[in-house]
C-alpha cells in the first residue's frame, strides 16, 4: 500500500495536469500559482493519509481540478470575468513619471520597481517611457526612443566612465540617507540642488534620483 498510493497519486496528477493544459511559470497569475500549490497539497494527502480508503481525497482532488478547468474556460470566454479573476495590466511609470495612484493601488514600492528595472539593465527612470505591471507580476518596459540599443564602438564614439551609478535619493518625501552619503553627499547639497529647480522643500518631492553625471532628477508630488 505504501508504494501503491504514491504511484496512483503520481499518475492521477499527471493525467489531471494534462487535462488542465500547459502554462509557463512566467505566464502564471497569482491565482494560478496558488491553485497549483493546492493541487499538490491534495495529492500529498492521498499519499500520507493513513486510512485504507483514499477515495475521498481522490474525489476532492478531481473536483478541485474540475473547478480550475471551469474557471479557465470562463476567463477564456468572458473578458470581464478574466479581468476580475486574473487582474489587468497597470501603468506604474508614464513618460518617466511614477504614477502615485497606481503605486498605491498595486501596493508596489518604488524600491521594488527600481529593482525590476535594474534586472532589465535600466538604471535610471529617465530611460523609461512606460513601465507596466502585468497580471503575472512581471514588469514590461518601453524605453524612450532615444535610448537606442546600439554599441558606441559601432559608431566609433569615445566613451567615458559615469561619475555616479543612478540611485534613489528621495522616496515619497523622505531622504534615503544611505544612498546619499555613500557618494559623499549631504543634505546641504541636496537642498541646493532642489533650490536650483525652484523646489522649496524635500517633502514636496515624490521621487528624486541621482543621475550618472551628478545631476538630480526630480518628480514632485501630485497635486490633489
Amino acid at each position: 500500500m505504501m508504494i501503491l498510493k504514491p504511484t496512483f497519486a503520481f499518475f492521477l496528477l499527471l493525467l489531471l495536469a494534462r487535462i488542465l493544459g500547459k502554462k509557463q511559470m512566467s505566464q502564471m497569475t497569482f491565482f494560478n500559482y496558488v491553485t497549483g500549490i493546492t493541487i499538490g497539497s491534495l495529492a500529498a494527502e492521498i499519499i500520507t493519509f493513513n486510512d485504507e480508503t483514499i477515495w475521498d481525497e481522490v474525489v476532492g482532488l478531481i473536483w478541485w481540478c474540475v473547478l480550475t478547468l471551469l474557471l479557465s474556460i470562463v476567463t477564456l470566454k468572458f473578458a470581464k470575468a478574466r479581468v476580475i479573476i486574473d487582474g489587468q495590466p497597470t501603468i506604474l511609470i508614464k513618460k518617466g513619471q511614477f504614477q502615485e495612484d497606481a503605486l498605491r493601488a498595486t501596493k508596489v514600492s518604488i524600491d521594488n520597481i527600481t529593482m525590476m528595472l535594474r534586472e532589465q539593465n535600466i538604471f535610471s527612470i529617465k530611460e523609461v517611457d512606460y513601465a507596466i505591471l502585468e497580471p503575472n507580476g512581471k514588469l514590461s518596459v518601453l524605453k524612450v526612443q532615444d535610448q537606442l540599443n546600439v554599441k558606441k564602438k559601432d559608431l566609433n564614439i569615445p566613451t567615458t566612465q559615469p561619475k555616479y551609478l543612478p540611485e534613489e535619493i528621495i522616496i515619497d518625501g523622505k531622504v534615503v540617507y544611505n544612498n546619499l552619503t555613500s557618494y559623499g553627499l549631504n543634505v546641504m547639497w541636496l537642498e541646493k540642488q532642489l533650490k536650483q529647480q525652484n523646489i522649496k522643500s524635500i517633502s514636496d518631492v515624490f521621487y528624486a534620483e541621482l543621475q550618472d553625471d551628478g545631476t538630480l532628477y526630480t518628480q514632485l508630488r501630485e497635486k490633489k
